[in-house]
């Protein structure tokens, strides 16, 4: 028996708020832990060549973003089977477990270094594992969204992750004051006590928005599947769009990666410096989405902003670039290099400004485009791309960035694939004639 419509309405709003809270909360243990983790695992590094320490400390981002790659689809396709809520519940769980796992990893002495790194990589895998449940989080808003109101429904995560990734460095940043240096478990057990809030309220006020009458596909029933993944590429109303969306979060994710070691060799910010730079990345993030797109949505066309979205990065990249440049034309003046610092802030704000609008863009796209049967599926191998975005950028951006004193190449790699989106984003129309298949 379908409920009228103000029963519907209320659910659909209910689970909106409430995966924004659980997405918010998680994000923050996410953001806590992330600027930490390199410096806590050099610790253990000490007396390694540069080369062993940035294999490590390399392995230990990509493991997070490639078990993510791999389990977004996975997660997908069974919720499509057995509903959102016991996969969110499920992720949550496995973040309460792995982020109390990095907490005891920094307990362990340096005497034990090859425990503690191997216990630290755990945790990192685990918590991929776990974060990967996030593609079902989007299958919630599309669930509860109507198609005019996806856009707007997917800014909203878009915002968690935001607010989630500024609160989360600042309380990394205020955390290093009151517990002081020594006391490493503190960050992991943080994240977890807040992974821990937001499993209870997932489980106690998130209801079940997949549709009794959804009919589930035949081939779900194999969990990994590489065929089925590779079918959803070969979609052409979605196909272009996940390839957009992996190039776009390769591009930022050059920025991203090289970020503080940008700032550091530029300006010689230290860790709390680059706490607050990377609030200030998130402080942008929630403006962007949580204001103007969130305004703009519905309003313009969900290519249209992807398009903006796209100009601003481009923009915005171009000039850390220039700047980086410039820093290393000047080396010797300090105080022209310092005068630099409000362009790479505007520069920085105009690339994360692009981000924020073409994030939840072609995340909409995706959701309308796809068929409702394997909305979880679709959604989740565009999360996988992006995961394999996060492993590739930060990999090679890292390796460029070395590759010239002016640290200009990761700004110009960047720029050389948006060029590349910005062909395959020219090629997309408003989605009105490509209206999501029914069943």
């Amino acid at each position: 028996m379908t409920p009228p419509p103000s029963a519907a309405g209320k659910k659909s709003r209910s689970a909106l708020m409430i995966v924004f809270l659980v997405v918010f909360i998680d994000l923050l243990g996410f953001g806590i832990v992330l600027p930490l983790m390199p410096r806590y695992a050099t610790e253990y590094l000490a007396g390694t060549s540069d080369l062993a320490k940035g294999a490590l400390i390399g392995a230990l981002y990509s493991s997070f973003s490639l078990m993510q790659f791999l389990f977004s689809p996975i997660w997908g396709r069974i919720s499509d089977r057995i509903g959102r809520r016991p996969i969110l519940l499920m992720g949550l769980a496995g973040s309460v477990v792995f982020y109390a796992l990095f907490a005891f990893a920094c307990t362990i002495p340096a005497t034990e270094a090859v425990l503690a790194i191997g216990l630290l990589l755990a945790s990192r895998i685990g918590a991929g594992i776990a974060g990967a449940s996030v593609s079902t989080a989007s299958a919630v808003i599309a669930d509860s969204t109507t198609p005019e109101k996806r856009s707007k429904g997917m800014a909203l995560i878009g915002a968690a992750f935001g607010i989630g990734f500024t609160f989360g460095p600042l309380i990394a940043y205020f955390g290093l004051e009151v517990f002081g240096e020594k006391e490493h478990w503190a960050p992991g057990a943080l994240a977890s006590g807040l992974s821990f809030l937001a499993l209870l309220l997932a489980y106690f006020l998130l209801p079940e928005t997949l549709k009794p009458s959804a009919a589930p596909v035949a081939s779900h029933r194999g969990a990994f599947s590489l065929g089925r993944s590779l079918d959803v590429l070969k979609m052409p109303a979605v196909g272009p769009l996940i390839l957009i969306y992996f190039l776009a979060i390769f591009a930022f994710a050059n920025f991203e990666a090289t970020l503080a070691l940008f700032t550091k060799e530029a300006f010689g910010f230290d860790d709390r410096d680059n706490f607050l730079v990377f609030a200030g990345v998130g402080f942008v993030l929630v403006v962007a989405q949580g204001g103007f797109y969130r305004r703009m949505a519905g309003k313009i066309s969900d290519v249209n902003l992807m398009k903006a979205g796209l100009g601003m990065m481009f923009v915005g990249l171009g000039a850390l670039g220039a700047v980086a440049y410039a820093v290393f034309r000047v080396k010797g003046s300090p105080e022209t290099v310092a005068g630099f610092r409000v362009l790479f802030y505007i520069a920085s704000a105009v690339a994360v400004f692009g981000f924020a609008f073409l994030n939840p863009s072609v995340a909409a796209l995706v959701s309308r485009r796809a068929d409702p049967n394997r909305q979880g599926e679709i959604l989740g191998v565009n999360q996988s791309f992006a995961s394999l975005g996060r492993i590739l950028g930060p990999f090679l951006g890292s390796v460029v960035f070395w590759w010239h004193d002016s640290h200009t190449l990761p700004f110009a790699l960047a720029g050389a694939v948006l060029v590349i989106v910005a062909l395959l984003a020219a090629k997309q129309e408003n989605p009105v004639a490509a209206a999501a298949p029914t069943a």
